[in-house]
């Protein structure tokens, strides 16, 4: 991969004739960038397509390419992207249904909009992958048909559909109204009992991991349940009897419904499994009661995941900060804090609570100063980025906790540059405020010559506009490729170089 190249394909400043130049000489890498570029016309996406073969795909999603411009014999994934995106030919739909290719076939049994007639068709696929994808995609009718098919592996895909009636999806969790499936992947290709060992060697096989039959199909019918208890059409009704089902897993995902009943959160609060009652925890369906059980649960993750439900009271907040790690974070319950409750925290004696609030950025103007001014370094860390901070607090800040605050100082986009250029003085640098600086649009040529000197920072200040010209061309030939590849982007690299890095295209 020519990373300078690449890098110039995505520069911003690369004039349309250079554009042009660099389309000649483009291998894969430099066409995929090429191809997300704003500026880049019809012509040169043509002349792009034509280029690089594997490109007219992505120029395809892009919209740069229409159907006029594509021939789909020739370019069957291009066109493929097009009726993905809703804009393919009308012919094309059956043009694919009978392609020899099943891996094209699946592709177009996940566009949508396809004609009945089609839909009719890949649902009589041979190949039950395609059959399954085209499951996973399809309207409600068709879904509802093929709930009723003999092969577990498209029942699954129905299971995860969205578009499938809840009566259906009922009728997969409990069997009711339906034959029982008579293959599935395992069997298809394995005599029976069969288990997938989780380290197989075999380079030829696509089983997932996991996966086992014992006649019964097991594995399978365990991940249609999964899919249709992620599926937010499933009826709540039909999935409660996974809630002491011997899947772990089972019982996780019925945790996160957000249509949990109450009597049923309660039971999962006394899930064995910690990250059961983890995402029970963080769910907005639970009840004041299960609340109050969680926040004394000292589980794995339990308590953290509970102070950022958003129906959490604020006196059960204010106590899992006390004693919970949860970090510079802003939960839920204190972002939708009322004016009265916003004063009352900016009060807490709790440190943590502090710090948690002024991780809000709408806070009234009064609250912000008074937490500028805070005594915790944490509280000050968690304000600095507040908008409408001046200069004066910005650098008081800084004064009284140095270091421990000074990153998120540069972080704050209302930085000015003659205190970022004092915070690029600290001793010894401030590896994080460094960082911070060198993507600031505030920063000036002193200030990211100096971020230079960190690694991360380093990655991040060749692609700095305010860099000088001639820091920006030495770093074209640094021995980190993503220093190259940020320098070769940097829309203040001098024409005359963009020029110069673009090679004859052979034969020229």
């Amino acid at each position: 991969m020519n990373h300078v190249l690449c890098g110039l394909a995505a520069n911003e400043a690369l004039p349309y004739e250079l554009v042009g130049r660099l389309i000649a000489v483009a291998d894969a890498d430099i066409a995929d960038a090429l191809a997300a570029r704003a500026d880049l016309s019809h012509e040169q996406a043509l002349d792009l397509a034509a280029r690089v073969e594997e490109s007219a795909a992505r120029l395809a999603y892009e919209g740069r390419l229409t159907a006029a411009d594509i021939d789909p014999l020739a370019q069957p994934e291009a066109a493929l992207a097009l009726l993905d995106a809703g804009c393919g030919a009308p012919e094309w739909p059956r043009l694919f249904a009978q392609d020899p290719d099943p891996e094209r076939r699946a592709k177009l049994a996940a566009c949508p909009g396809l004609p009945a007639d089609v839909r009719e068709s890949l649902a009589c696929d041979p190949d039950v992958q395609v059959v399954a994808e085209l499951a996973l995609w399809t309207t409600a009718d068709m879904a509802a048909r093929l709930a009723r098919h003999p092969h577990a592996e498209v029942r699954r895909a129905v299971a995860g559909n969205e578009a499938t009636p809840p009566q259906v999806l009922a009728m997969l969790i409990t069997g009711e109204g339906l034959p029982p499936a008579e293959r599935c992947l395992v069997c298809d290709r394995e005599e029976t009992p069969y288990a997938h060992d989780p380290h197989c060697p075999r380079l030829d096989c696509d089983l997932r991991s996991g996966a086992s039959c014992a006649g019964s199909h097991e594995s399978t019918l365990h991940e249609m349940a999964d899919q249709a208890l992620r599926n937010p059409a499933t009826p709540i009704a039909a999935l409660l009897r996974f809630a002491d089902h011997s899947s772990a897993l089972l019982r996780w995902e019925l945790a996160a419904r957000p249509d949990l009943p109450p009597q049923t959160a309660a039971q999962l609060a006394d899930d064995p499994v910690p990250g059961v009652r983890a995402d029970l925890a963080q769910n907005p369906a639970i009840d004041d009661a299960t609340i109050r059980v969680l926040a004394a649960d000292r589980g794995h993750d339990v308590q953290r995941r509970l102070a950022h439900n958003p129906r959490v009271p604020l006196d059960v907040l204010s106590d899992l900060a006390a004693t919970t790690k949860i970090g510079p974070s802003l939960p839920p319950r204190i972002a939708s804090a009322s004016p009265s409750e916003i004063e009352d925290l900016s009060r807490s004696s709790n440190p943590t609570v502090r710090m948690l609030l002024a991780e809000r950025r709408d806070l009234p103007a009064e609250i912000r100063d008074l937490l500028a001014d805070d005594p915790d370094a944490k509280v000050v860390k968690s304000i600095a980025r507040h908008p409408g901070l001046s200069e004066a607090q910005l650098r008081s800040m800084v004064e009284r906790h140095g270091a421990q605050v000074s990153a998120k100082v540069a972080a704050n986009p209302e930085t000015p540059s003659a205190l970022l250029e004092d915070l690029t003085r600290h001793v010894p640098p401030v590896r994080k405020g460094l960082r911070e600086i060198a993507r600031h649009p505030n920063a000036t040529g002193p200030a990211l010559l100096v971020c230079l000197t960190d690694g991360r920072a380093r990655r991040v200040a060749a692609g700095h506009p305010a860099l000088p010209p001639e820091a920006i061309v030495e770093l074209l030939a640094d021995c980190d490729w993503q220093v190259m590849e940020a320098a070769a982007a940097n829309p203040s690299l001098p024409l005359v170089v963009m020029a110069e890095l673009i090679p004859e295209p052979h034969g020229a």
